[in-house]
């Protein structure tokens, strides 16, 4: 069969997009896999679906690069809506249908996605880390120098350890300067650091405002590949209207066996 697609990214979170509204392209967790694969595939941190919806403009179905169907992903839900622009199945703005709900998000100039997060009800704070779902489910721990950090290793201990090794958990290091933040996440389902995480920038900003380590409700957050920003509004012990913006970028097309 031959496959159909597109690949974006936004700030280095790169993903191998296909226009399924016609329900054409069922692929098994192992195809998906290869695809995504950086030596024997296209390359991508994680493959999405943009399929038809009832009741949004589209849904957006993410799968991990590991090839198992992923919960919300907030850069490839900036780079979905740019993508479904791009195929003028929308125009600015936009609802789509996601893992954890219904998100809006809108098209700005100079290649910018702004993208409506769901709310935040509840965040732990246990052993000196922060654990929140921000449409999926992340570990945020603040250290003052996290160049020196192996992400990889580290990342990967923390989640495979016995509260986290069942279903997993995104690992962030962050560190506060000013008003702004530096962000390396490790990612499950790829296994390894990526270049960016929009949800788990999103929980780093939240995390640091929750601890007192910023006061403003709206951050830079500085990762790898790139800037993103995070607004949000904290209603009493909840977050609400909490929005990620940043660049989401055509990279190539082409044309695959699968």
């Amino acid at each position: 069969m031959k496959l159909k697609f597109s690949k974006y990214q936004g700030t280095g979170n790169d993903f191998i997009m296909v226009d399924n509204r016609n329900g054409v392209y069922p692929m098994s967790q192992t195809q998906i896999n290869k695809l995504c694969d950086r030596r024997f595939g296209i390359g991508a941190d994680g493959l999405i679906l943009l399929t038809h919806c009832d009741d949004a403009d589209f849904e957006m179905i993410y799968h991990n690069a590991d090839g198992h169907e992923g919960s919300m992903c907030g850069n490839g839900g900036r780079c979905v809506v740019a993508f479904a622009r791009d195929l003028e199945v929308i125009k600015h703005d936009c609802s789509f249908l996601a893992f954890d709900g219904l998100h809006k998000a809108q098209c700005l100039d100079n290649n910018l996605v702004s993208l409506e997060m769901i709310d935040v009800d509840s965040l732990k704070f246990e052993n000196n880390v922060w654990v929140l779902d921000t449409g999926s489910p992340h570990l945020v721990t603040f250290k003052e120098d996290i160049q020196r950090i192996i992400v990889k290793e580290e990342g990967a201990s923390i989640r495979n350890s016995p509260p986290y090794v069942k279903n997993g958990i995104n690992v962030n290091f962050v560190s506060v300067k000013g008003k702004e933040l530096s962000v390396r996440t490790y990612e499950r389902g790829v296994e390894d650091e990526t270049l960016a995480c929009g949800t788990g920038a999103t929980a780093s900003a939240i995390a640091a405002f929750e601890s007192g380590m910023i006061d403003c409700e709206s951050v830079k957050v500085n990762v790898l590949g790139g800037q993103l920003e995070v607004k949000f509004k904290k209603n009493n012990t909840a977050y609400r209207d909490i929005y990620l913006k940043g660049p989401a970028e055509f990279v190539f097309q082409g044309e695959v066996d699968v």
